[in-house]
């Protein structure tokens, strides 16, 4: 006998795994329904049951489901007991339970069976299911877990078996006899196997004789549960009658509630990352726009927003503050109304944080601060959520709630709430249980939260809470979930939601496959005041209640002074009083102690100044409270030395302390460079010094570490950064979600120029054209238009206005770091991050420092990998011990590299346009080159040619006043520098130090209304001085044209010392230097190509990769060549670089293949490794072997270097196997090396075709070599230009290449084209022939042939419908070899010589070469004269030349400037 059986039920368990004993976790029958079938299918028995709820009802989304509501069970249901004694006599009768998905209704019953006490035999008769693998194979469903076929639903089953749908009723009856059907119909087609059944073989044919038709339903009649439950209801509501409020009641509670102020207690920003459109100033507007007295900020789990949002409602209180002083100065009545910040957080509430085994997201609860005391509490919660809960989204339990509780306010929150959501899900008790378990903890603390967003589910769940408030004692409030401001923001924020699940928009919303998330309607904006009490009409003390919530918040402030963690000073230092008041006076002591003892050991003699000077630092030290910063940074600085990591000069404005220097903070002596302090920490105005530190590269984690270990891992935490949605990023995302194809994405989002799109449609017409270049205009233009439209594209670009600026991801600040004097969770919110082992504030780093943390920025620079790299190279090779900061300053080869403007690989000096100024400038001082450093930038870069004319007295230098040569002589009378207008200010008029830091403060960011006030005193204080007023006049003048292009003097002497030292070795070492240039940007191939030709052009050779010189990064070997690194070869680990490494070190260099492979751990370097180093040349220099042979296979399918790695394998398992013979010496066991295979070298091209797959780039060489001049004479394109082709439209573009791939293709009308791949020295691009021109041109279409052609470039197609213009399109005038290009164009050779430079000597040496060159091509000379900018044209008549490449080289070498016409 079969026991077909489904159940319907009150929800689903919490746990699947949880045992039959645990009441709580199961859900209730409360529909149950069986069939009883014999052997041959026949119908036995058939029942069907609702069951009486008893001590439960059904909540909501199970009713949902099945359409049983607790009156329909009470009405038509029979008692549990009855209902098992039943089931238990049709169990008694069965062989086998079946069932769809059964194992669930089997443990649905065994827990009722339980719950009774009742004995069944259910458990031990054996399942059979309909929804298993096996159904899964024979429905053949994609989409399964792991690549599987998905396991069928019983309408999929059905549909399959019978061919007719079958739409599953939740209906226990209906889905017994849809599921009897189909195993029966399994049954009838022999799925099942008689093993499975315990039948014998012949059961099946006797079961089809029975059953010779496809299976068919009973017949049985369902009744519509939905429908049935609500006649009940309809019924039920007349019965009880005039529950409706009156309009009367409804009038009086509006009239009460005009009084009333609302406020939002439970708003998302978009810190609740991409889940709201609203930014915190939104939030803060949208509050004050409808004059309510506070608004609460509640995003998900995390505080990140809490301290702009203080900080916001800050400045806006601030302003109303003003407004109203501003109404009592004339009399009028002050009715501007602060607002209140209520700093909130809604909490995923699951029963254990700590359990990672199974997803329990939790339910959803706000929890409101009601003070800085209850703030810290949910700054913990949340730290807790992150650091110890995060499980798909950061949890808390009660245990942790429990521990922070105090000052806290809790509303039960929305839906996913805890009590809403056990109404929804569980059962109306469990809920019940839930409030009290709140109230407990929370007394009045705890408000009941009713919503009103138009939906069945929140109008059935209202009611249950408003009877479950008013029987506990619990105040109601409305509340609105608001997620956008704006009711038409709605759609904007759909597809932000869209954005987050990567989801298209048109895919429906709901549960399961084939839907996504999103909100229900448009009723979650920021509602006003009137709309809420209009929705709350019935309920007034919803909307007074909330006045109470909000009078019980005390504001609070998040900033403060900077908190630094406690620093150990020796004994001999320790002042007793500062235990008793908080003092630094041990720590000013202790700072004083090392400073003076680093003067000694700097400047040797400290003479008056220099005291002087100290004295002044450290009493302002002392008065600004930051003794301690200085000691700390000092400490991890040492630190840093003495572990050998380099540590930069200094950066900013710290360099400007003579303090820092004598401590070894920093390496440049301000007092020689006439730094300021005042510049770095201004005395009059206490504020944080702040001094970022460079470390190299590698060393940088090192250093941080020892901060780790010092402070210990709970006091350093790393700074958030939130990724926001840039205009172009937001117009991608939208158009993703809104199905636009991709290219029209593209096309829009290359109409934005560099800015905002919000601010592009805040402009008028007038604003634009003034704010843009002409280009840039017209495509704003298009891009206005576009959004003006009604069709995908307007929509959009109108969508992405309202997502630009949403956070859309977090990530962590690359150098900042957080050390707080104890836990930091006690100071700011913490969360975690993928990258890191560290805590992450909540905090970025535009507000952590006024949060009172201390950051420290641990920089990683490059350039001091670099100069360490080279300095090992140097000690490796010579035994020289280079000291970097210990360079001379007056090195004559350092300053002639600058002044022939060869700085390529020299730190900030390296781009064209400095290079060309480098070699204008010939600096000859160190001044020089800070000067360059500080102009070399937009704004000041106009004052260079100035610059450089006076330093070659070309142009007179004058000062204003001679009091001011003093400090401009070292820039030539230019003001430059930000500290020259300080020192200025305070010669002439007398300012003081703190007054000159106000001045370059107010200057450099153009604060007008404090230049307007420090004006008088400068003009007063200079007339006092006996400077003349409208001298004065013109000076300020001066200062505010330019001053803003001021630079910070103490930076560029810190970055120009660098560079220094990076060019002084380029100068001395260059070979080495360009090893470690090219270690340095190993994973850059494009980086590796430019300065392999940088070390061409020094005439230093660089070889490629040998197993017998190289190492993992590049070198230097004995001939002074530049060795490839074998690291930077693909698929070579530094496990495989390392073994032939040391090996080599070892017993010396390897002599062949075999020897190598015999010698090398062989797990290290697998085959990977050897073929890469074989096709990159690493084993040329073992010279009987050429590339070719190592992948030859002699027709045995194995290659010689796959033979020569099992023959080193064998050998090395003999050599470590040596058997002992009998006479006891070892047998040395001769294993025959393979023979090299005789075959044909690659060609050229092969073989570098084969180098570039493996290192990226050509070594040996590069196939345009030969080919320099024409490309460079003939050619006005590179091919990188083809991917902006909009800039050459109706131009003619002639380039040079070679083809690196061919495909040769028919259209549908059977007309040949290609498309074919060109290859220059820093690009590729893919071309396309069609018809008169592919067969005009295919015969040049051959791999490897270098080709020279000229494209014009034609304006797109404009579409018809649209008058939109699609890309450029490509029309080829001419292709030819490039092997003729010199022959077809080289017409004329044109000398240009320089009158200042000819020398007799020079003039014989060419007149020599044109006779040997002799030929018909015609000969020109321009002689000019750079100072009067004369030019002279002179052809010669009787010497004609042959124009070749050996004739170019010539004058190359010589060094004279040519042209080719």
């Amino acid at each position: 006998m079969y026991l077909i059986f489904d159940t319907e039920t009150t929800g689903l368990p919490k746990r699947w795994d949880a045992p039959l004993t645990d009441s709580d976790n199961w859900p209730r029958c409360i529909q149950i329904a069986w069939q009883l079938h014999d052997e041959t299918g026949k119908v036995i028995d058939h029942q069907d049951y609702l069951v009486q709820p008893e001590g439960f009802n059904i909540p909501f989304d199970a009713e949902q489901v099945h359409g049983i509501s607790t009156e329909l069970a009470q009405e038509q249901g029979v008692t549990l007991k009855e209902v098992l004694e039943k089931f238990n006599i049709a169990l008694s009768r069965s062989k086998f339970v079946v069932g769809q998905n059964v194992g669930f209704d089997v443990n649905i019953m065994g827990a009722e069976f339980h719950r009774l006490e009742m004995g069944t035999s259910l458990h031990e008769l054996p399942v059979l299911d309909t929804c298993t693998e096996t159904t899964a194979q024979l429905c053949c469903i994609p989409g399964g877990r792991g690549g599987k076929f998905k396991l069928p639903t019983l309408t999929e089953l059905h549909e399959f078996l019978f061919n007719e749908p079958f739409a599953e009723a939740h209906n226990a009856t209906a889905d017994v006899e849809a599921t009897t059907r189909c195993f029966l119909e399994l049954i009838r087609k022999g799925v099942y196997t008689s093993e499975e059944l315990d039948v014998q073989p012949d059961y099946f044919q006797n079961f089809s004789e029975a059953n010779p038709q496809p299976i068919e339903l009973i017949g049985l009649k369902h009744i519509n549960l939905k429908k049935a439950s609500e006649e009940i209801r309809k019924r039920l509501q007349k019965e009880q009658g005039g529950a409706e409020i009156s309009s009367a009641e409804i009038k009086e509670n509006l009239e009460k509630l005009d009084e009333v102020k609302f406020s939002h207690l439970h708003n998302h920003s978009q810190f609740s990352i991409l889940q709201s459109t609203i930014s915190i100033k939104d939030l803060v507007d949208a509050a004050a726009k409808q004059g309510m007295p506070a608004v609460a900020l509640t995003d998900h789990a995390n505080m990140m927003g809490a301290f702009h949002f203080v900080k916001e409602v800050g400045a806006y209180n601030k302003g109303v503050k003003a407004k109203n002083a501003e109404a009592l100065e004339n009399n009028q009545p002050a009715e501007a109304q602060e607002l209140k910040a209520i700093v909130g957080c809604e909490f995923f509430v699951c029963e254990n944080h700590k359990d990672k085994s199974r997803k329990d997201n939790g339910y959803q609860v706000v929890f409101l601060a009601k003070n800085k005391k209850g703030y810290h509490n949910l700054a913990k919660m949340s730290s807790i959520a992150y650091t110890e809960g995060f499980y798909y989204v950061p949890r808390i339990d009660r245990e942790v709630i429990k521990q922070y509780k105090e000052d806290v306010i809790v509303l039960t929150g929305n839906l996913y709430g805890e009590v809403p959501g056990k109404v929804l899900n569980v059962g109306e008790n469990q809920a019940e249980e839930a409030l009290l378990w709140w109230k407990e903890q929370f007394r009045d603390d705890l408000y009941v939260e009713l919503m009103r967003h138009n939906q069945e589910d929140e109008d059935r769940v209202n009611p249950v809470l408003i009877d479950l408030a008013r029987k506990h004692d619990v105040k109601l409030v409305a509340t609105n979930n608001t997620y956008y401001c704006e009711q038409e923001d709605a759609n904007a924020h759909d597809i932000l939601l869209c954005v987050k699940d990567g989801e298209k928009q048109s895919t429906p919303i709901g549960r399961g496959r084939g839907y996504r998330y999103g909100l229900p309607n448009n009723e979650y904006y920021f509602k006003s005041g009137d709309e809420m009490k209009a929705l709350f009409k019935d309920l007034p003390e919803a909307i007074s209640n909330v006045q109470e919530v909000v009078d019980k918040i005390e504001p609070f402030e998040l900033a403060r002074d900077v908190l630094l963690p406690a620093f150990t000073i020796p004994e001999e230092f320790i002042v007793e009083e500062d235990k008793v008041d908080g003092g630094k006076r041990g720590e000013n002591a202790y700072l004083k102690h090392i400073t003076y003892r680093g003067a000694e050991e700097r400047y040797g003699e400290i003479t008056p100044s220099i005291k002087e000077r100290l004295d002044f630092e450290l009493s302002v030290i002392e008065n600004t409270g930051y003794p301690g910063y200085f000691l700390i940074v000092e400490d991890f600085i040492r630190e840093a030395r003495n572990m050998d990591v380099s540590v930069g000069p200094g950066r900013g404005s710290a360099a400007g302390s003579a303090v820092a220097y004598c401590l070894g903070i920093t390496n440049i002596d301000p007092i020689k460079y006439d730094l300021l302090f005042e510049r770095f920490l201004n005395p009059d105005r206490v504020s944080m010094p702040d001094i970022d530190i460079d470390f190299d590269d590698e060393g940088r984690s090192r250093v941080m570490d020892y901060v780790i270990k010092k402070y210990g891992a709970n006091q350093v935490a790393q700074i958030i950064t939130y990724g926001t949605m840039a205009a172009k990023s937001s117009i991608r995302d939208t158009a993703r979600v809104l199905d636009l194809p991709l290219n029209e994405a593209d096309r829009i989002a290359k109409l934005i120029p560099n800015t905002k799109l919000g601010k592009i449609f805040g402009m008028d017409e007038k604003e634009i054209r003034g704010k843009f270049r002409s280009e840039e205009v017209e495509k704003i233009n298009e891009l206005l238009n576009i959004s003006e439209g009604d069709d995908l594209e307007a929509q959009t670009v109108n969508q992405a206005r309202i997502l630009e600026g949403s956070v859309r991801n977090t990530g962590i600040h690359a150098c900042g770091v957080i050390i707080t004097p104890s836990d930091i969770t006690n100071f700011v919110p913490v969360s975690v991050a993928k990258d890191s082992d560290l805590y992450v504030t909540q905090f970025d780093n535009s507000v952590v420092e006024s949060a009172g943390l201390l950051k420290m920025d641990f920089l990683g620079l490059k350039t001091l990998t670099l100069i360490k790299d080279t300095v090992k190279i140097v000690k490796g090779r010579h035994g020289i011990d280079l000291d970097p900061d210990s360079f001379p300053l007056d090195d004559q080869k350092t300053y002639e590299l600058f002044q022939r403007g060869e700085t390529v690989g020299i730190f900030q000096y390296e781009s064209p346009g400095m290079q060309k100024h480098m070699k204008d400038l010939k600096p000859t001082v160190f001044d020089d080159l800070i000067a360059m450093n500080a102009l070399y930038r937009p704004g000041p870069m106009e004052y260079i040619p100035s610059f450089i004319a006076r330093k070659h007295g070309d142009e007179e230098i004058v000062y204003d006043l001679p009091a001011m040569e003093e400090y401009l002589k070292e820039t030539y009378g230019i003001t430059v520098y930000q500290e020259q207008v300080m020192l200025l200010s305070q010669k002439l008029a007398g300012f003081t130090k703190g007054e000159a830091d106000v001045l370059r403060k107010a200057m450099g960011k153009k604060i007008f209304a404090l230049l307007e006030e420090l004006k008088p005193k400068f003009l007063d204080g200079g007339e006092a001085k006996g400077h003349p007023r409208e001298v004065l006049e013109k000076i300020w003048k001066d200062w505010e044209a330019f001053a803003s292009y001021a630079f910070n003097k103490s930076h560029s002497t810190c970055y120009a010392w660098i560079a220094y030292q990076t060019a002084y070795l380029k100068a001395h070492y260059p070979a080495e230097y360009m090893a470690a240039v090219l270690s340095n940007n190993m994973n850059d191939i494009k980086q590796v190509t430019f300065f392999m030709e940088e070390c061409k052009r020094m005439k230093l050779t660089v070889l490629g990769p040998d197993v017998n010189e190289s190492y993992y990064k590049f070198s230097v070997n004995k001939e002074n060549a530049v060795r490839f690194g074998m690291g930077a070869i693909k698929g070579v680990g530094a496990g495989a670089v390392n073994t032939i490494v040391e090996n080599r070190k070892e017993k010396g260099p390897y002599r062949s293949i075999f020897d190598l492979a015999k010698r090398i751990d062989l797990r290290a370097a697998n085959k990977k490794a050897f073929e890469n180093l074989a096709l990159a040349g690493g084993f040329d220099s073992f010279g009987l072997t050429h590339r070719a042979q190592y992948f030859h296979d002699e027709g045995d399918g194995i290659t010689f270097l796959e033979k020569v790695m099992k023959y080193a394998a064998k050998f090395q398992e003999n050599e470590n196997s040596a058997q002992v013979s009998l006479f006891g010496e070892a047998s040395e066991v001769q294993i025959p090396e393979p023979t090299v295979p005789p075959c044909e070298e690659w060609g050229t091209m092969e073989k570098l075709k084969r180098e570039r797959e493996v290192v990226g780039i050509y070594i040996s060489g590069h196939p345009l070599d030969d080919f320099k001049t024409e490309l460079k004479c003939f050619c006005n394109a590179v091919l990188a230009d083809f991917h902006h082709m909009d800039k050459a439209v109706n131009n003619e573009l002639s380039f040079g290449g070679v083809i690196s791939d061919v495909q040769h293709r028919v259209s549908k009308t059977g007309q040949g084209w290609a498309s074919f791949i060109v290859e220059d020295y820093t690009d590729s691009y893919e071309f396309r022939l069609f018809k008169e021109e592919y067969l005009k041109y295919r015969h040049f279409l051959v791999p490897n042939s270098f080709i020279y052609a000229k494209v014009f470039i034609k304006e797109g197609w404009t579409n018809k419908e649209t008058g939109k213009k699609g890309e450029p399109r490509l029309q080829f005038n001419n292709m030819q070899l490039l092997h003729d290009v010199m022959e077809t164009y080289a017409k004329k050779l044109t000398i240009q010589l320089n009158i200042d430079e000819l020398k007799d000597e020079q003039i014989e040496r060419l007149r020599d070469l044109f006779s040997l060159h002799s030929g018909e091509n015609r000969l020109n000379f321009v002689v000019y004269e750079m100072k009067e900018r004369i030019k002279l044209h002179m052809p010669s008549r009787k010497q004609k030349v042959k124009i070749s490449q050996e004739l170019l080289n010539a004058l190359e070498e010589q060094q004279v400037l040519y042209k080719l016409n």
